[in-house]
């Protein structure tokens, strides 16, 4: 398997220093890149400390600006190949933990509103959105994490190539699947401003590792395994999953797509009718009319139908899409919580109109 190797190859202190130096540069460069590239003015959500952030939205550009990067370099040299990810896949994971728990420390020690439970502040952090050099660190470390992610993908991609001189169709189409809903993420990058953790949670270690580490090296889990998985893909199975693909992204998408239209204009169509809101407030029409977070299922949908182009291969890449379950379900009902607050009785109507979660008729 790629990155295996003994305990003394992994703190091997060569191999350590240089992916602690790229993992160090890839992120500066993400840094500066978010600091001077062009892109989009946005303005967040109001935050629970009073504060409105202001954003610039350059993400997309930063990842195409990566990928031709990458690209350019591994056809104009021979020294340059993704491939050394997988081959150092774990001291890279030692890298990026480093600069979480180093970023955790320095924002810790930097905070404005510390308190009295210093476990508490680091774990969720002590600001809400930290800022360096102008650019706010909470929406910044989406770019490490999910380029992050692109890049080791590709890496296995570039991999499997090297040790056996082809790609299957498998793996081609998990890349071709990945990077298009990365690259998706970010041409939508306003939708990531309406995100729970953009609105209600602090900036500390568990946002920031969740970033750097968790993301990048956990959920590239599938493309680990495929890398020396050869059983031939069917047509029917793969169209089958692509098939699975493409209801889960509509879902995804299109849940968050009727959501930011009806806030910027609650008389534009959705599926084709005037929409209807409780109190005008509440939209119940298209998917917001069929379940409350059918966002939530429509990403799950995704992440199983490329995890399961390993088939029964092996278990390990299935604990993607069942951690990412676990997780939204979790959320979903965190979500209910906060808007029974919010809305009180309006979301009490809200949801006998609309009874299900993420699973309609069922959950």
């Amino acid at each position: 398997m790629p990155g295996t190797m003994t305990l003394s190859q992994l703190f091997e202190a060569p191999n350590l220093l240089f992916a602690l130096l790229v993992c160090t540069g890839f992120c500066l460069l993400l840094f500066l890149g978010s600091k001077f590239l062009p892109g989009t003015p946005a303005q967040g959500a109001r935050l629970p400390n009073g504060v409105t952030p202001s954003y610039t939205l350059n993400g997309f550009l930063m990842m195409i600006l990566t990928l031709a990067g990458v690209s350019l370099l591994s056809m104009s040299t021979s020294w340059f190949s993704l491939a050394v990810i997988p081959r150092l896949f774990w001291q890279f994971f030692i890298a990026a933990n480093v600069i979480a728990f180093v970023l955790t420390l320095v924002l810790y020690l930097q905070a404005k509103s510390r308190s009295s439970n210093i476990v508490k502040d680091l774990w969720y952090g002590a600001d809400y959105n930290p800022t360096w050099w102008g650019v706010d660190l909470k929406l910044y470390a989406y770019r490490p994490s999910l380029i992050g992610l692109g890049l080791i993908n590709l890496g296995f991609a570039a991999f499997q190539y090297q040790r056996y001189g082809h790609i299957t169709l498998a793996m081609g189409l998990y890349q071709g699947m990945t990077l298009f809903y990365l690259l998706s993420t970010f041409q939508y990058e306003h939708g990531l401003l309406s995100m729970w953790d953009m609105i209600e949670e602090k900036f500390g270690f568990m946002l920031i590792w969740g970033d750097l580490v968790l993301v990048p090296f956990f959920y590239c889990i599938p493309a680990y395994f495929l890398v020396d998985y050869h059983e031939p893909l069917s047509p029917w199975l793969a169209a089958g999953l692509v098939g699975v693909y493409v209801l889960g992204f509509w879902m995804f998408r299109g849940t968050n797509a009727q959501k930011n239209r009806f806030k910027r204009n609650p008389n534009a169509p959705i599926w084709g009718k005037r929409p209807e809101a409780i109190d005008g407030r509440l939209l119940v029409s298209g998917f917001w009319g069929l379940g409350r977070k059918l966002n939530y299922s429509g990403e799950i949908l995704i992440y199983l139908s490329w995890t399961a182009m390993n088939r029964l291969n092996s278990p390990w890449p299935y604990l993607l899409p069942l951690w990412l379950a676990c997780l939204l379900i979790h959320r979903a009902w965190r979500d209910d919580k906060r808007c029974s607050q919010k809305y009180g009785e309006l979301w009490d109507r809200y949801c006998q109109r609309v009874k299900f979660r993420m699973i309609p008729f069922i959950y």
